[in-house]
């Protein structure tokens, strides 16, 4: 079974978000199935040294606007990769999607299409002697992939789209139809248009042969107008073809007992030795340690989505009750600005640094006691499934992948042992508040918080069973 990942991220070579850490993970828990993986991701800035020997296996003479070489080689984690040599798309001294100003680059249809298109190529056997039974597009970016293998009339391989968050689509004006290779026939309700638009998320749902999404509950919520974005009269009509797959996690980069960037390394039935990461934490924050309340840490992207309003607007709450928060992110600058005063007003108590760090996140979900995460809406989420790996207590809204992976600390949840942190709903600053006052009681019992920390720590969080999901969907694909 030979499957190709297209993907506009893959950990390690290039990451902005979770789906990097989905398209790195996935193809290893694959392989041990017997699958064979190969990735395609464009060569952005340092992905071509960051893979190191790679051979050129392809070249194109015009992709969307200039030549093209197509390189293969592994990443360190051992993921065998086609990298996209198109200086002419993806050199850019700035960000993947983004130019300096902070706006889209002006060609991203181009550039996204370019993806699409050599991966159906590839799917068609027309570029390599490696053939995929199976296409797996994720996100908007590889949308047009399973349009391009539908629209063919070849024979081709069966086609998977992913959906990893509905919020981003892809849509570009219909004038391009052409410049993107699509055919007339194919702007239509039952094609690529969408609202007028060429829809590159919405062709890869129409066309492909089946669609999954990052977790059970967010499957079920995007059929629905308040979370379908426009899209969940078409996820509604497919929805036999739709399947909820809950993501999992890298448990050997998420691993507290051998992780390199904490300064104590701990397991469930040593977590005194959790202790001396929470005291790095603050020393490094500048926090006061003679606080008796908990740490509570936040590691994400300042935006509306992850209801970080919420999060200001349960401060007093959460300093009333003795606690302290650390923030990591980075995002909108409404956003920044609340949180930079808020540390400025109480220093010893509310410390944010404003980067996307990867190795500090570590000693985050290490250190901290809880993480706050008040999302309004969560595919699945990644950073709850590292808290509980961590013994750091997630606090979410009752959402998407969050409502699927958190088991909350009703009564009767902790007298059959199996909560794993807090749950809140509807996602608001008075629910949050009653969340945040259970936490604090909870951990004012420190043999109970030690028994819900044990049951999140030996959770079952990692890529086994959602990779047997995966293969046995496409080994019925492609039979």
């Amino acid at each position: 079974m030979k499957v190709l990942f297209v993907t506009p991220e893959l950990f390690p070579l290039v990451k902005t978000g979770g789906l990097a850490d989905v398209s790195g993970a996935l193809p290893l828990a694959l392989a041990r199935l017997g699958i064979d993986v190969k990735v395609l991701l464009p060569a952005y800035p340092g992905v071509l040294e960051r893979l190191g020997s790679a051979e050129p296996v392809a070249f194109v003479d015009d992709l969307f606007g200039g030549p093209a070489r197509l390189l293969a080689g592994r990443t360190a984690t051992g993921v065998a990769v086609f990298a996209i040599d198109a200086p002419h798309l993806f050199a850019r001294p700035a960000g993947l999607y983004l130019g300096s100003d902070g706006k889209d680059w002006g060609d991203n249809a181009q550039r996204f299409a370019a993806l699409g298109w050599l991966g159906a190529e590839i799917g068609l056997g027309r570029l390599l002697d490696w053939h995929p039974d199976v296409v797996h597009a994720h996100d908007w970016h590889a949308g047009l992939a399973p349009a391009y293998l539908a629209l063919s009339g070849a024979r081709r391989p069966a086609t998977v789209q992913t959906i990893h968050n509905i919020a981003f689509q892809g849509n570009f004006p219909a004038r391009l139809l052409g410049e993107l290779r699509l055919p007339p026939s194919a702007f239509r309700i039952e094609g690529v248009e969408f609202y007028s638009q060429i829809g590159f998320l919405k062709a890869g749902l129409h066309f492909a042969d089946h669609i999954t999404t990052v977790s059970p509950t967010y499957a079920r919520e995007i059929q629905t107008p308040e979370h379908g974005m426009g899209l969940d009269g078409l996820l509604h009509h497919r929805a036999k073809q739709l399947t909820g797959i809950l993501n999992g996690i890298d448990e050997m980069a998420w691993n507290p007992v051998q992780d390199p960037h904490i300064p104590s390394r701990y397991c469930d039935t040593r977590l005194a030795d959790k202790a001396p990461n929470k005291a790095a934490l603050q020393e490094r924050l500048g926090l006061n340690r003679g606080i008796e309340g908990p740490l509570f840490c936040i590691v994400s992207r300042l935006a509306y989505q992850k209801g970080l309003d919420l999060a200001l607007a349960a401060l007093p709450d959460l300093l009333a009750g003795r606690g302290q928060l650390a923030l990591l992110g980075t995002g909108e600058a409404g956003l920044e600005t609340q949180f930079r005063a808020a540390a400025a007003a109480a220093p010893s108590r509310i410390a944010c640094v404003f980067d996307y760090d990867e190795r500090l996140s570590h000693l985050f979900q290490a250190g901290a006691d809880a993480i706050i995460m008040p999302s309004r809406f969560e595919p699945c989420g990644l950073t709850q499934l590292y808290a509980q790996r961590y013994g750091t207590l997630p606090v979410v809204s009752r959402v998407g992948g969050l409502a699927d992976t958190v088991i909350d600390a009703s009564e009767a949840a902790l007298n059959d042992g199996v909560a794993t942190g807090f749950q809140f709903a509807p996602p608001t600053a008075s629910a949050l508040r009653l969340v945040l006052s259970r936490t604090f009681d909870l951990f004012a019992q420190p043999a109970a918080w030690r028994q819900v920390q044990r049951r999140a720590m030996t959770r079952e969080v990692g890529w086994q069973r959602p990779a047997e999901r995966y293969a046995t969907l496409y080994r019925r694909l492609a039979a």
